[in-house]
């Protein structure tokens, strides 16, 4: 039985290999996947979904937040 790969969708941090860095999903229109650097919003780029991994879902990121309120 294979493993199936997580959806990775808005919220989601990433790890993008072709630009080397980690960052969050802020839009997907299309099938078009937009990024932006983890804690820079000036940037953004469109990559290949494919190609992501997943370091951190938006679920364990909103489950964080709320532990550190």
């Amino acid at each position: 039985m294979s493993e199936e790969r997580p959806r990775i969708w808005v919220g989601d941090q990433v790890w993008d290999p072709a630009v080397d860095r980690e960052a969050v999903v802020t839009d997907v229109q299309g099938g078009v996947y937009y990024l932006r650097p983890v804690l820079m919003w000036a940037v953004r780029w469109t990559v290949d979904p494919d190609k992501l991994e997943i370091t951190v879902t938006r679920e364990e990121l909103c489950r964080r937040l709320r532990e550190e309120s």
